[in-house]
């Protein structure tokens, strides 16, 4: 008799298989996850809505499909958790801001679409910082995500409760959006797999592309919708699903040239790959660096690969970020957010909305990303792959925005991030896999970066090490 926590410790592969062979039924897969939310969640907070009879009835639904012998679509039956940035049809999607608190789209985002038309089942809205415009996972509206490894700590964000969700179990997949590493560094702090794709593979709409919903719609040149997974095979299922053009997403790109459920297979022996620890310039935890560094090694002794320690050599770029942000921003129409809600919004993204915003500082950031992305390609020109840690530090207390000592030298209390941003300036692939722990047990991440459109290689080299170094059969032990 298969029990709720053998399903909730399946991969989505091993469910949406199951389902389909009939050894496992939707309804089964949908309760056992709401158990497991039910036990968890009051602990994590990783749901900000909870859509459990929308989830039962579309479960009962693909289980009334698959009896006629109708084909519901790749994720029948498989449970999700949907980011809250994420717009969802009926379903509130508060962004984290009380200026959204009674917000219900009318229309699904494209990936939401999707999914929906895939068979996975929703399970509800994960908590996000406000806007997304934090890499912590708590918001004025609602209670604060919390790390499943170690509760008093941050899960990262923006996709704060998603990373969480999967990471326990709660949900075998989820979806994120990363601006500027949010699938990335969540997934390098719950210990899964978050996967940001070559801009364009993945359409965005009505997010970051809808004019009438000001918050919403930023960070258009700089964001992605990815998988957060237990396993590289999981995140190449649903990128299945979620890549391909349309219209409402001037960025996306056509599809054909990736078999995304293929894309893992196959070794990379041979692949010529960068390792850079900290870009030259990075403050980097003593234990992140040797965690990381052993997984490097995994590169060249267990895979084959040529590697070598090198850095793309650009000037630090972390200065130039939010002012790429607030470029894609309708600042208009934030400040008269701000002028409403700014009470109670929160005090950091009031002060980014309200700062004295110059022209030149906007065209400098822009002349930044022209930097960062030529440096990058000529550097890509002589390796196929690059290595970093996914951040630079291990999970840290939840309160904080970020620790503003590394390594015994002061930072900025955004440098931990220093790793992920460059590569939202770029749009190149990019994955976090769980790259080992520190001494206290604590997830952390190794960022895998390929080539311009070269996602079927990160994946495959994902997958690689996955397998080299297996981790995804862990899940932290929380005590409700």
């Amino acid at each position: 008799m298969t029990t709720a926590t053998d399903v909730t410790g399946m991969t989505a592969t091993a469910m949406a298989a199951a389902i389909r062979g009939g050894a496992l039924s939707p309804v089964e897969a949908t309760e056992a996850a709401l158990a497991r939310i039910e036990a968890l969640d009051p602990t994590l907070h990783a749901f900000c809505e909870l859509t459990a009879e929308h989830a039962r009835a579309t479960a009962r639904s693909v289980a009334d499909a698959l009896a006629r012998g109708d084909d519901p679509g790749p994720l029948a039956g498989v449970p999700i958790a949907v980011k809250d940035l994420i717009a969802t049809a009926g379903i509130p999607t508060r962004s984290g801001s009380p200026a959204y608190e009674h917000f219900v789209p009318d229309e699904d985002d494209v990936v939401v679409e999707r999914v929906r038309d895939a068979g996975a089942v929703i399970l509800g809205k994960t908590t996000v910082p406000e806007f997304g415009y934090s890499a912590v996972g708590h918001n004025p509206i609602s209670p604060t995500a919390r790390n499943p490894w170690n509760p008093s700590l941050t899960p990262g964000g923006s996709s704060a409760g998603s990373g969480v969700a999967v990471a326990t179990g709660m949900a075998p997949l989820a979806l994120g959006s990363d601006g500027g590493g949010s699938v990335r560094i969540p997934a390098a702090h719950c210990g899964i797999v978050g996967f940001k794709a070559s801009m364009g593979r993945v359409p965005a709409y009505p997010g970051c592309r809808d004019e009438r919903y000001p918050g919403v719609s930023s960070w258009e040149s700089l964001e992605h919708i990815g998988p957060m997974t237990r396993t590289v095979d999981d995140a190449a299922l649903l990128m299945s699903v979620l890549a391909g053009p349309d219209p409402r997403d001037r960025h996306s790109l056509p599809a054909g040239d990736v078999s995304w459920v293929d894309a893992p297979r196959g070794g990379v022996r041979g692949l010529r790959v960068a390792y850079s620890a900290d870009w030259g310039y990075l403050a980097v935890d003593p234990q992140v660096r040797e965690v990381v560094a052993t997984a490097a090694a995994v590169f060249a002794r267990d895979l084959g690969c040529e590697v070598t320690e090198a850095d793309p050599g650009w000037d630090d770029p972390s200065g130039a970020f939010w002012a790429m942000v607030i470029g894609d921003t309708d600042l208009t129409g934030m400040r008269a957010m701000v002028a409403e809600h700014g009470a109670r919004m929160s005090p950091h993204l009031v002060d980014l909305i309200t700062r004295p915003w110059t022209a030149e500082k906007l065209t400098d950031a822009q002349v930044t990303r022209k930097h960062v992305v030529n440096r990058m390609w000529r550097f890509m020109r002589s390796y196929d792959l690059l290595l970093t840690p996914t951040l630079t530090v291990p999970p840290f207390p939840v309160a904080m925005q970020g620790p503003e000592e590394v390594d015994g030298r002061m930072v900025p209390s955004s440098a931990w991030l220093g790793f992920t941003q460059p590569m939202n300036m770029t749009g190149q692939p990019a994955i976090s896999v769980p790259a080992g722990v520190t001494r206290d047990g604590l997830p952390v991440g190794l960022q895998i970066v390929g080539r311009h459109l070269a996602d079927a290689d990160v994946l495959r080299a994902a997958a690689a090490y996955e397998q080299a170094a297996p981790w995804a059969d862990r899940l932290p032990v929380v005590t409700p």
